[in-house]
């Protein structure tokens, strides 16, 4: 296996249908600022990329087949480079990322784009696709009423009971976040908040309120990889993918997802991100204390609490100490989502594999501003998505 760097990232800044971020404009139009940025970026051509990873979804683009891949060869040229077009929820991007990485990594090509983007629907994401009675999706979401916000507050006040997590603490996530957000560019939210004004914002579902859960949006996001060596063509200082990984959950997950799901005493909620973090730390021979600074998916506050614990970064029960001891922060000692994360950019499903990759390399490169994360040398990205998919990659300096 060779060694792979990324060169080049770019991004589109995030919005909603509409405003003045993103107006009208499509998801071949996001993905095409994206790519086009970081193909600048890179110093590359688009003619030099040999092949591209595209993460896609039913959502929007991509002809009504999820083949978002191809809209971006033909908006930026057909030049007959091969398409391959990942649909996992949302660690689509991080998926694609990995079908890049792993290419490279194997020799079939030495220089790939790896894109996401997105233009998403109004309201909370319906996951289920068809009124099928088969699909336990279409069975929570309609026949029990269980929406993602739902089915995240459960969580909340599974954490609540156990370790007496707070609706401030909760909440003190979202204002960390925020002020991390003021310091990014390509955030949909840019303005700081008070503890006072997550706390008078409506509940969506009890214990969650409106500040504490990401919404919908539109986005985009891009990434240039190459072998170790090409690198060396366009940049001294390459930014070096210790590893990528890709996962699913196992049998003691204890989250019910399956019509046949056995109910288990698993402490883990959510072993498809385990699985891929584990995976990360084993294959890179890089250990949770090595890691400078994390992103992971905050579909809601929640996650920012649980799944440090989870992956060995801190010990159970200890997230809340370290969140309100200023320790989460870019400065801190465990600094968690310094861009913001997904509660201040909003979900462009397919978009936010990749957008961690934007962010894992500016913080690594020095370059992240008022968010930087003083002499980071290794970052973890982590996504989650639809079916029990994840993934996780390492990127080092």
């Amino acid at each position: 296996m060779r060694e792979v760097a990324v060169i080049g990232v770019g991004m589109h800044r995030f919005g909603k249908t509409g405003d003045d971020i993103v107006g009208t404009k499509s998801v071949g139009e996001l993905c095409r600022t994206a790519v086009d940025a970081a193909l600048k970026d890179a110093g590359v051509k688009w003619k030099q990329i040999q092949a591209v990873a595209a993460a896609s979804s039913r959502f929007s683009g991509g002809k009504g087949w999820g083949l978002n891949g191809n809209d971006v060869v033909e908006d930026l040229g057909s030049t007959g480079v091969p398409v391959y077009n990942m649909s996992a929820g949302c660690a689509a991007g991080g998926n694609a990322f990995n079908v890049g990485y792993s290419m490279v990594a194997g020799g079939v090509y030495d220089i790939m784009l790896v894109v996401g983007g997105e233009v998403m629907p109004k309201g909370m994401i319906q996951t289920s696709g068809v009124e099928e009675a088969t699909d336990p999706e279409f069975l929570r979401q309609r026949c029990i009423g269980m929406p993602g916000p739902s089915f995240w507050s459960t969580l909340a006040r599974r954490r609540m009971f156990e370790y007496g997590t707070t609706e401030e603490q909760f909440s003190q996530v979202a204002v960390k976040a925020r002020q991390c957000s003021v310091h990014n560019p390509n955030a949909r939210f840019q303005k700081a908040i008070s503890l006072e004004d997550v706390m008078n914002s409506p509940y969506v579902s009890n214990p969650l309120r409106l500040f504490q859960i990401c919404p919908v949006s539109n986005g985009a996001a891009a990434a240039i990889i190459c072998s170790a060596e090409v690198a060396r063509q366009f940049t001294s200082k390459p930014i070096t993918v210790a590893t990528s990984t890709v996962a699913t959950m196992t049998f003691d997950d204890m989250l019910p997802r399956g019509l046949a799901d056995p109910i288990t005493d698993c402490p883990n909620l959510h072993t498809e991100a385990q699985n891929a973090v584990t995976s990360a730390f084993e294959r890179s021979a890089i250990g949770p204390g090595d890691i400078s600074f994390t992103e992971l998916q905050d579909n809601t506050c929640y996650y920012e609490l649980a799944f440090p614990e989870e992956w060995g970064l801190c010990k159970p029960g200890e997230s809340e100490r370290l969140l309100m001891a200023g320790e989460t922060t870019p400065t801190g000692s465990m600094p968690i989502n310094p861009s913001g994360g997904f509660v201040s950019f909003g979900e462009a499903t397919t978009a936010m594999g990749v957008f961690q990759i934007a962010e894992l390399t500016w913080q690594l490169r020095g370059q992240a501003g008022g968010r930087q994360v003083p002499d980071a040398k290794v970052g973890l990205a982590q996504t989650l998505g639809l079916g029990g998919n994840a993934t996780a990659a390492i990127l080092k300096r």
